[in-house]
């Protein structure tokens, strides 16, 4: 566990030299080597989102893994979302923003009750001892309302949730304010962030209910109105940092004692006392009623200042614990016992990473997960920022037991490290500092355990003359996010402070490419930052590279999957829209001819008939020009709305090009649209997680692929005629909902089962089961809403015939 080395300050080499090849043909490789002639060549990406408060709290810049980047500020959390917005001809980045409000009450900790809380209060206030009434007035903790004080506003931290984790299967905020308030949030509609649970409010009263001990072994510590009692319960649910697991796989029995696999994710919240409460949902998340459990683990770490999940998997075993660092210096794993998780297990002790008390505070802590090029074995990177040092340990495990390296890379910043951020998927770790200079370490992996390489990135050659507070990285890797505001102009410092998000670029083109053709996610909406380079490069340069195509087209040709023609549908609509001539005027800005229009049209103005209608085939023609993207100018003025014959010529290869793009974009649509419908037919001859109110057009899915006779599919011929002969050899009755009895379809309005109850009829469904073809059904072939009473799965196809009932009364065509 000694110290293997030191690292220094290794010079930056060329990427031709140490860029690995990109996956495709020797094309793509002389085309990145020209096109970046350096590892990392940052620019600016438009555009500069500004920020309506200052900043707050430490690492206030936090990138979820669905493309959200949250910003804690002194009055809310700024979310800002990036899409990919393949109608938009804009080369800016489509960013949606909303906001976290900060609650207006300040959080009051639960340390007793109400009344014997303010006696004490008023007690240490106005206590003769200035040791115990300063620190009492003095201390946000114990007066978060303020009084002589100015008020705790703002937010301290944030966390982002793994992706899937809400009722929408996107991520979960965990917002921490500066008065201490643990709070989750989810955003459903898009719009609004609602609050689904208060962490600090429940955990108080699990503390409260439990007399303030976490086990039941422990002693009384003594009465509220010892100064030092009052300070233990608050500094118990006072929270430094909070983290998300990654998603688990719990057991849960069921009332017949089956066992069902259950989602859940852990949030583990480190408190001021060295407390570690680990926080157990069920997902997706909903709310206080989908809280399994919590537990507290006693970390022994005196003044903890940083938490982060450790999460290994070796020889398809999960091994999982807790890091923690202090603002003296130690580090050290904690062992997590996970209760129902299946697969997981965790260390007989804690393991500690660095012991010295160097006085040098950990204040951001990142594990990675790696593979080893040379043990063959996957392995786990640990980093952390301590002052102007970044600590680096190599944890992996072998027949001896668990292996640790650890050392520390020096010579990065002249000013503390204020913030870092990691890219998980090929490990490089940046770090700033305030004075806007960015760091790029990359680990390189050798035979004992690994060195870094390591460049400076100069803001100031992107931005200009910035201050920096805080960087994070997009999930692939593509964009930072810096926090700025105005640096020093001619030895000045600004008057005002401008806090703004911006975005550089860590990839190139052909480095994005690459890498979402390689992809194993194969997933366009988990890539979106990979997706916008690229979109960014086509509306540019108006037209698809020559070697992204071959490439992509070699894809389709060797592997036939989804998700390569999805990447072609993307690639010919970003096209489509490049080629699209913008519209000269606003869109709901009306017209000047609209005007003539109105006024020629009011009494008085002697209007003729042909006026109006020179007025309208004007405006058509203004309109059929701006719709169609004819790379003309449209004038205002009414002899220049005419083509002219020299712009015919010009007109007629833009009209060619847009119409074999999209001749190009409806025949990937129709092959993902037949793709799906062999998806689904496929899933319904297998009858497998089919709901009740599931309505499958079975029928008309069937005649819709066979009634192409270019379309040569072995494999759905074989599928639909397998389906027909199932259908064809069942025929089925339907019964009656409250009796069971069998239903006579005699009539089209109403159907009398022999009980005497009755039940409206669908009229469509009585005209599709008789012999007229030209009629057709739009519930034929349907999945009956109500089970049979036959069976339950077996007789599934029989209800799949059935056309169901329905309590709506549609129109008598008849």
């Amino acid at each position: 566990m000694a110290a293997l080395e030191r690292g220094g300050s290794p010079s930056v080499q060329a990427a031709g030299e140490e860029e690995p090849p990109l996956g495709l043909d020797s094309l793509v490789e002389e085309e990145a080597a020209a096109s970046a002639g350096f590892r990392l060549t940052a620019v600016r990406r438009e555009p500069a989102v500004r920020l309506q408060h200052g900043v707050s709290g430490l690492e206030p810049l936090a990138w979820s893994e669905d493309h959200r980047v949250s910003v804690s500020t002194a009055r809310s959390i700024a979310v800002l979302e990036q899409l990919s917005d393949v109608h938009s001809g804009g080369q800016e980045m489509v960013i949606h923003r909303t906001a976290v409000p900060a609650p207006g009450n300040a959080c009051l900790l639960k340390v007793g009750p109400k009344k014997e809380v303010a006696e004490c209060k008023e007690k240490f206030a106005n206590s003769t001892d200035p040791t115990v009434s300063q620190t009492f007035m003095l201390d946000r903790v114990f007066n978060p309302e303020g009084k002589s004080l100015p008020p705790m506003r703002g937010f301290k931290y944030s966390s982002w949730s793994p992706l899937g984790c809400d009722a929408n299967g996107r991520c979960l905020l965990a917002a921490l304010t500066m008065d201490n308030r643990l709070t989750i949030h989810s955003n459903l509609n898009r719009l609004q962030w609602v609050q689904l649970v208060d962490l600090t409010e429940i955990y108080g009263e699990r503390l409260y209910e439990a007399s303030y001990r976490l086990t039941k072994a422990d002693t009384p510590r003594g009465e509220l109105e010892d100064f030092s009692e009052f300070q233990r319960r608050h500094s118990m649910q006072t929270p430094v940092r909070m983290e998300w697991s990654g998603i688990c796989t719990t057991q849960q029995v069921k009332h017949n004692n089956e066992c069902r696999d259950v989602g859940s994710v852990l949030l583990a919240v480190l408190f001021e006392n060295s407390n570690i409460a680990v926080w157990q949902f069920q997902l997706p998340f909903l709310g206080k009623e989908s809280i399994t459990s919590c537990s507290t683990i006693e970390s022994g770490i005196s003044s903890p200042s940083v938490l982060s999940w450790w999460e290994y998997e070796h020889n398809n075993r999960k091994m999982s614990g807790l890091i923690v660092g202090s603002a003296f210096g130690p580090v050290k794993i904690l062992p997590v016992n996970l209760k129902a998780v299946k697969g997981y297990f965790t260390l007989r002790q804690p393991v500690v990473l660095w012991q010295e008390m160097d006085q040098l505070p950990v204040h951001s802590i990142k594990c990675i997960p790696l593979y080893h090029p040379y043990q063959k074995c996957s392995c786990s990177l640990v980093v952390a920022a301590r002052g102007s040092y970044v600590f680096w340990c190599l944890l992996l495990i072998s027949k001896a037991g668990l292996n640790v390296h650890n050392s520390h890379v020096t010579g990065l910043h002249s000013l503390p490290i204020v913030s870092m951020t990691a890219d998980k998927q090929n490990g490089t770790v940046y770090t700033c500092s305030n004075d806007g200079k960015v760091r790029q370490l990359i680990p390189i992996f050798t035979d004992v355990a690994l060195k870094f390489e390591h460049q400076l990135i100069k803001l100031s050659e992107v931005f200009g003359s910035v201050r920096t507070h805080g960087i994070a990285v997009s999930p692939c890797g593509a964009y930072l996010a810096v926090i700025t505001t105005e640096g020093m102009t001619n030895g000045l410092h600004p008057v005002n402070k401008n806090y703004q998000v911006q975005f550089v670029t860590l990839k190139t083109f052909e480095e994005a490419a690459a890498q979402l053709l390689e992809s194993s996610v194969q997933n366009l909406f988990r890539q979106v930052d990979l997706t916008d380079l690229v979109r960014w490069k086509i509306l540019k340069d108006k037209h698809i590279p020559q070697f992204l195509q071959e490439a992509l087209d070699k894809k389709i040709e060797s592997c036939g999957s989804t998700y390569f023609w999805r990447f072609k549908l993307f690639l010919l609509r970003i096209l489509y829209q490049s080629m699209q001539k913008a519209p000269s005027e606003v869109v709901w800005k009306p017209s000047h001819e609209d005007a003539k229009i109105l006024i020629s049209d009011s009494p008085g103005m002697g209007s003729t008939e042909d006026d109006q209608e020179e007025g309208t085939s004007k405006q058509a023609r203004r309109q059929s020009l701006c719709d169609t993207g004819k790379g003309m100018d449209v004038d205002d003025t009414a002899d220049d709305s005419l083509p002219q014959s020299n712009d015919v010529g010009g007109r007629e290869p833009m009209e060619e090009k847009l119409l074999e793009i999209q001749a190009q974009i409806e025949a990937v649509e129709m092959h993902l649209t037949r793709e799906h419908m062999k998806r689904v037919l496929g899933e319904v001859y297998l009858h497998t997680w089919i709901t009740e109110n599931t309505s499958i057009p079975t029928r008309g899915v069937c005649d819709f692929l066979m009634s192409d006779d270019g379309y040569d599919d072995r494999t759905a011929r074989v599928l639909i005629g397998h389906i027909l002969k199932k259908m064809n050899k069942q025929t089925f009755p339907e019964h009656c909902s409250l009796c069971k009895e069998i239903l006579p379809f005699t009539d089209r309005k109403q159907a009398v089962c022999s009980n005497g109850h009755i039940w409206l009829r669908c009229f469509l469904t009585y005209q599709s089961c008789q012999s007229l073809v030209y009629r057709r059904c739009l519930l034929h072939d349907s999945i009956a809403r109500h089970p049979t009473p036959e069976g339950k799965s077996s007789l599934w196809p029989k209800r799949a015939r059935l056309c169901i009932l329905t309590s709506y009364f549609h129109k008598d065509l008849n």
